[in-house]
């Protein structure tokens, strides 16, 4: 059994300290980009790769700011209706990805009307982009020793000093890692490497990261300020991401469905 004993710090010169958590974050977008332009190359492909660097731009905006909105929102509303300025305080970390993912939407449908492609045409380009940073980030909150998974007596468990318990948990940073980073990128690049119908992709991402994430959270601690949110086993995350599985369920359905129904 191994006591974390990471530091988060990379990198600290005088009053400058940078944290593994954010240089996971530029390794999210740099892959992005790399990989999008990838794809831009291909003949056909429809995209240039001024409007993949814009695109990965104006995405990183919307991440950060949907996410720190999205953190504030969905797991410290109370917090927030006493302090409506801490909304602003992002120096003092906290990050959703449904917030995110809501900031990537906006923009998406921003970009996608100034360029004059359809929404999902820009969706089904981006998801599979997205992946690799999800690992990233999942790895930094790992080396961060933060959101650590519930108590457990597996033989891999880990004791996360900053629990203040001692209990040696579930590494369920690093499953999430494993399965919203490098399953669910590899499933998406394989998928969309072929031609498929429009909103497919979007709706495999949507059901891939919502299905995965709901099956983590079962061995990930729950916010102590929020606690089960319901049946003493639903959590903010899983309430958060359901949604997200049926969507992506219907997004396929209707894909394929529109498709069959143009070749029949």
């Amino acid at each position: 059994m191994w006591v974390h004993d990471i530091d988060p710090l990379a990198l600290e010169l005088g009053p400058v300290q940078i944290h593994w958590y954010g240089l996971m974050y530029l390794i999210g977008f740099a892959a992005a980009w790399w990989l999008g332009n990838y794809r831009a190359r291909k003949p056909g492909s429809g995209w240039t790769e001024q409007q993949v660097s814009d695109l990965v731009f104006w995405g990183a905006v919307g991440v950060i700011l949907g996410g720190r909105a999205g953190y504030v929102l969905f797991y410290n509303f109370d917090y927030f209706l006493q302090d409506p300025l801490w909304l602003f305080a992002v120096w003092q970390g906290g990050m959703s990805f449904h917030g995110g993912l809501l900031g990537v939407l906006v923009v998406l449908a921003v970009f996608a009307h100034r360029n004059r492609k359809s929404f999902f045409e820009i969706g089904d380009f981006v998801a599979p982009l997205v992946p690799i940073g999800l690992g990233a980030g999942r790895l930094g909150n790992f080396i961060g020793g933060e959101v650590w998974g519930r108590a457990t007596d597996v033989p891999w468990a880990v004791i996360f000093p900053r629990a203040g318990d001692n209990l040696p948990r579930h590494p369920s940073q690093l499953y999430e890692m494993l399965l919203e980073g490098v399953v669910l990128f590899a499933l998406l690049w394989w998928y969309s490497a072929k031609p498929r119908p429009r909103m497919a992709v979007s709706g495999l991402f949507l059901l891939g990261y919502g299905s995965f994430r709901s099956l983590v959270e079962l061995v990930r601690e729950p916010d102590g300020h929020l606690g089960f949110i319901a049946f003493d086993w639903l959590t903010m995350g899983q309430l958060l991401s359901l949604p997200m599985v049926a969507l992506g369920a219907l997004l396929i359905w209707l894909a394929y469905r529109r498709q069959n129904s143009v070749s029949g």
